[in-house]
């Protein structure tokens, strides 16, 4: 039998209603922040002290600093996101600090966002909408007005990074009846095989596919892993889609790529500095820019916050967590 949670559980954010009645049915306090965009950094330092527990997003930064505020009592550090570079994992395991993160629940939320992304970009959606609204130059229906690729008569797609996220964008990309390739991955098994997804080394694939949709944690060797060399593989006309980390790929090569002519588009819903970004991307037309939304449906953030609770809730009861970063 599970003992009783001892200790304080701090949100670094206003929860939803739905969490807020799991909270409400917790045996022990919480404190929750104001607002639903989370704590600045003093804030989320003052309130930490003493808290056995931190539910927190990925823009808080869990390291030395935040852990020692914390103090002795913070046993658990439960992430609202499937990454977790957001935190310091090394140092809170030496310091018996269980991390947990809340994969699974935004694999599919995440896909369609992706292949929002690789349709409005390869259909040219935006800057069409855009030059609708213009108003500033008569048009009528012409054979050159916004040609882009076609997905759905034989495009390529390339996944890096196949993993739960990546097979969901395989599952959407079948059937669009694309040819789906994709990096090496020890975990995709039978359904990699049922899909038809073959598998090529990185350049290889840069140099195969017409949209290439990252999927892979960020990690130091997948920093910067799409650089102006990578840009260059991938040649005129091909598109890049980003839901992963922005740090993985290198914004001011991809700017210049984007500007020139190396590559024809890029999806964006992450970037490297976030939330800046790269001052020559807002000013190009062939590039769509989208807030960190990829898990953003209702149900999605309902079920990430649930899950984190969660988290936090079986480590201060003496329980395993449910997806705890190293089980």
């Amino acid at each position: 039998m599970s003992t009783p949670n001892q200790g304080r559980l701090h949100v670094s954010f206003r929860p939803s209603d739905r969490a807020r009645q799991a909270l409400d049915g917790l045996p022990g306090p919480v404190t929750c922040a104001a607002e639903p965009s989370g704590q600045d950094r003093s804030e989320l330092l003052s309130d930490v002290r003493g808290a056995a527990a931190l539910v927190c997003l990925l823009t808080d930064r869990v390291d030395a600093e935040l852990l020692d505020a914390a103090g002795p009592s913070l046993r658990v550090v439960a992430n609202m996101a499937v990454g977790h570079d957001n935190i310091d994992v090394a140092a809170c395991t030496a310091r018996g600090i269980t991390v947990t993160n809340t994969p699974g629940v935004l694999d599919e939320a995440t896909a369609d966002l992706a292949f929002a992304l690789l349709l409005a970009t390869s259909r040219r959606v935006v800057e069409a909408d855009a030059f609708v609204r213009s108003g500033g130059e008569p048009w009528s229906w012409r054979p050159d007005l916004f040609v882009g690729l076609d997905v759905s008569s034989g495009a390529t797609l390339g996944i890096v990074g196949l993993g739960r996220i990546g097979l969901a964008m395989a599952r959407r990309a079948r059937a669009f009846d694309m040819r789906i390739v994709a990096t090496p991955s020890r975990s995709a098994g039978e359904e990699a095989a049922r899909l038809g997804i073959e598998t090529l080394p990185l350049p290889d694939l840069l140099v195969t596919s017409d949209v290439v949709s990252l999927h892979c944690p960020l990690t130091p060797d997948t920093r910067h892993l799409i650089g102006a060399k990578e840009l260059r593989l991938m040649g005129p006309g091909s598109v890049l889609v980003n839901t992963a980390r922005g740090p993985i790929v290198d914004e001011a090569a991809l700017a210049t790529a984007l500007a020139d002519g190396t590559i024809g588009a890029a999806g964006l819903d992450v970037f490297e500095n976030e939330p800046a970004v790269h001052p020559d991307l807002l000013a190009l037309p062939n590039v769509v820019l989208l807030p960190h939304i990829g898990s953003a449906g209702r149900a999605t953030r309902d079920r990430m916050a649930m899950l984190a609770i969660d988290n936090a809730r079986a480590v201060l009861a003496g329980e395993p967590a449910p997806t705890p970063v190293h089980p």
